[in-house]
């Protein structure tokens, strides 16, 4: 039998008790399937652990992380913690560490929800955002000076570097390559940042000319969220920079209906490392242990790590059984319902247990 071993990471915030709802989901498949395992282990790594130990997670925490094939992480960030210190301490620290470069976040309006625009079909909203996630505006390269004084400077360096700009775009068309419209859309600024931003424009246009068969297009960042609000239907896959892509994929969660069902996996391609796959939602503070936390963004992640794992007919029917579930309305207020996360949860088990 196939056994996958796979590290899970609640983390702060809502992160735990939507982990905990999707480890209980991928019981109930694993269990109805019979042909892998997932050998779970958790670790209470965070800003409780912080609290404890002045660190997110162990020193040796990516060195213990490495013996898995998979992370199963839920969010990071708290209100007593600098938010720098618990992004870069966990979150950050291992999607670096394992050169995590491709961020794939897929935005789909799934059955039964209302979107919050006006469209001429839910199929209006199929996208597909690539963010470079190793380098960029978030390489943490830059420093303060004369702290405290009046004459203080700070300077936060973006870096792009051709080998790690390449390899995105390279990944993006492989992606846009296997979809139906095989369409993909550069986001950039590069009319005015002229140097790391001109140079995606231009190894976008080296790395197209190796893809005939995908059509391509260009967008300023600015007129992007425009396009994303007013012509929908006409973009696919896009690829964008670690800030422009972080941006934008909130911005396609809420038009998809809500931060709680949108998915992210973050790769390593080469599977030199395990990859790691989390809801895009947050901590969510203001929700925290009142049981109401949307756990569909945490699934649908689920589904993403078991195709990464090459489980894809366990993937299918997992999406299969949450779309089964949206498409009956069993949602938590965020969505405009009365259900907990506890009531999707069992409703999600119950949906797999008919397929």
């Amino acid at each position: 039998m196939r056994t996958h071993k796979i590290a899970a990471i609640g983390g702060d915030g809502i992160g735990p008790e939507v982990i905990e709802a999707g480890l209980e989901v991928l019981d109930a498949l694993v269990t109805q399937d019979g042909g892998f395992r997932l050998e779970v282990e958790r670790f209470p790594w965070g800003s409780g652990f912080y609290r404890q130990t002045g660190r997110m997670m162990p020193e040796d925490g990516l060195d213990t992380l490495k013996r898995f094939d998979a992370i199963y992480f839920g969010a990071v960030g708290a209100q007593d913690v600098p938010d720098h210190v618990t992004l870069w301490g966990l979150r950050l620290a291992i999607c670096q560490g394992f050169d995590q470069y491709a961020n794939v976040r897929p935005t789909r309006i799934l059955p039964g929800v209302s979107a919050p625009l006006k469209l001429h079909s839910d199929a209006d909203i199929d996208w597909v955002i690539i963010r470079e996630n190793s380098e960029g505006e978030y390489s943490g390269q830059g420093r303060r000076s004369h702290r405290g004084l009046p004459e203080e400077v700070a300077t936060e360096v973006s870096i792009f570097t051709r080998a790690g700009v390449s390899r995105i775009m390279r990944f993006a068309f492989e992606l846009a390559r296997g979809r139906p419209r095989r369409l993909l859309t550069l986001i950039t600024k590069s009319n005015a940042q002229r140097h790391g931003m001109v140079l995606w424009d231009e190894i976008f246009e080296e790395v197209a000319r190796d893809y005939p068969d995908v059509g391509t297009d260009r967008m300023l960042v600015d007129a992007a969220t425009t396009r994303m609000v007013l012509k929908p239907q006409s973009l696919d896959v896009m690829v964008a920079t670690n800030l422009h892509a972080d941006i934008l994929s909130d911005l396609a969660a809420a038009l998809s209906g809500s931060l709680g069902i949108a998915p992210t996996a973050n790769l390593n391609p080469a599977r030199r490392f395990p990859s790691m796959f989390e809801p895009i939602h947050g901590s969510a503070f203001d929700i925290v242990g009142k049981g109401i936390a949307n756990p569909i963004g945490t699934f649908w992640s689920a589904a993403m790590m078991l195709d990464h794992l090459g489980e894809r007919a366990a993937a299918s029917r997992l999406m299969a059984a949450i779309e089964a579930v949206t498409r009956a309305r069993v949602f938590t207020p965020d969505l405009g319902g009365k259900a907990t996360t506890r009531e999707v949860t069992q409703a999600v088990c119950a949906a797999l247990a008919h397929r």
